[in-house]
């Protein structure tokens, strides 16, 4: 048996269920938040994320991988607030998130320091609570490897190697970068079935999306609902493509949501319409079943596939 810590203890990997694999119960920035008590009011931020999470769970939903490190405000003890009151896995990240520069408590640290760090998260707990990391989280954006990023991704390589754990790369599909992250990644030992390249689904170039996919990764189909990016449709079109090819082994689903982020405008988010925690069923599930795709490979990316990759079980 497998066993996968949530903010709740640990859980069976083979009960996780229906599981997305990108959520985030908050995407904050701290000194914001400190600075602005009557904008993050954290009773009530904490209460409608209850409330939104209920949605989820509502539909089904079991578990979410909710990869929120540093550089995404993460305050351990507010996501357990929240997790406290849900019937819900939560699976907390570590790692760093920057498209350049760690910010200055990290950035004069050590290598083995940065890899220190996440182990610690994982193999004792995250600041100081018992609350143990279950995956790995960096990013890799549109300027490739400028600043810290190279040593932020082998940082995070080196402590899946002494871990097992797996691992979650945000990437910029328009620069193509999930190759340099693969590149990378088998330089540093990294077994590349137990990775996740994000966000693979803003692209519809499927030529690149199998290439990543043969080259054993899951990709992350997993921004369902903004539609600024890429339209439902062509995302719909994509997801169908792959199984029709093959790939449904290959591909976990999401939505790169927030029960609230203080990034954008909150018109903004309002505007964009589909992107919540309800649009995956309530929307894109139906239109994958009208093109073909069946329950069982459903199934397969919701279930099957996120529990194979928190377990490290082959395909």
């Amino acid at each position: 048996m497998v066993v996968v810590p949530t903010m709740r203890g640990e859980v069976d990997a083979d009960l996780l269920g229906i599981t997305l694999m990108h959520e985030h119960l908050f995407v904050l920035t701290a000194d914001r938040m400190l600075d602005n008590p009557d904008e993050f009011d954290v009773d009530s931020r904490v209460a409608d994320a209850v409330a939104k999470v209920g949605e989820l769970t509502a539909r089904g939903v079991r578990t979410i991988a909710d990869p929120s490190v540093i550089g995404l405000g993460r305050d351990i003890r507010l996501w357990r607030r929240v997790a406290d009151q849900v019937d819900l896995n939560v699976i907390p990240a570590t790692g760093f998130y920057t498209y350049r520069d760690l910010p200055f408590g990290f950035r004069f640290r050590s290598d083995d320091e940065l890899r220190d760090h996440c182990v610690r998260d994982i193999t004792e707990g995250i600041g100081g609570t018992d609350i143990r990391a279950g995956f790995l989280k960096c990013a890799v954006d549109y300027d490739g490897f400028v600043g810290d990023v190279e040593r932020v991704l082998r940082a995070v390589a080196r402590a899946h190697v002494v871990t097992g754990v797996p691992i979650t790369v945000h990437t910029n599909v328009h620069k193509q970068v999930g190759r340099d992250v693969q590149r990378v990644l088998r330089e540093e030992g990294v077994d590349l079935s137990r990775v996740v390249i994000g966000h693979s689904g803003d692209s519809d170039d499927l030529d690149y999306l199998m290439e990543l996919a043969d080259a054993g990764s899951y990709l992350g189909m997993d921004r369902f609902g903004i539609e600024m990016l890429l339209p439902m449709e062509r995302r719909v079109d994509t997801v169908v493509a792959l199984c029709e090819r093959g790939y449904v082994d290959r591909l976990v689903l999401s939505h790169d949501a927030a029960c609230h982020t203080d990034w954008f405008p909150h018109e903004l988010v309002d505007a964009a319409g589909r992107w919540n925690f309800r649009h995956l069923h309530d929307e894109v599930l139906p239109a994958l079943r009208a093109r073909g795709v069946t329950d069982a490979q459903i199934t397969t990316m919701l279930v099957d596939n996120p529990r194979r990759y928190f377990s490290g079980e082959a395909a």
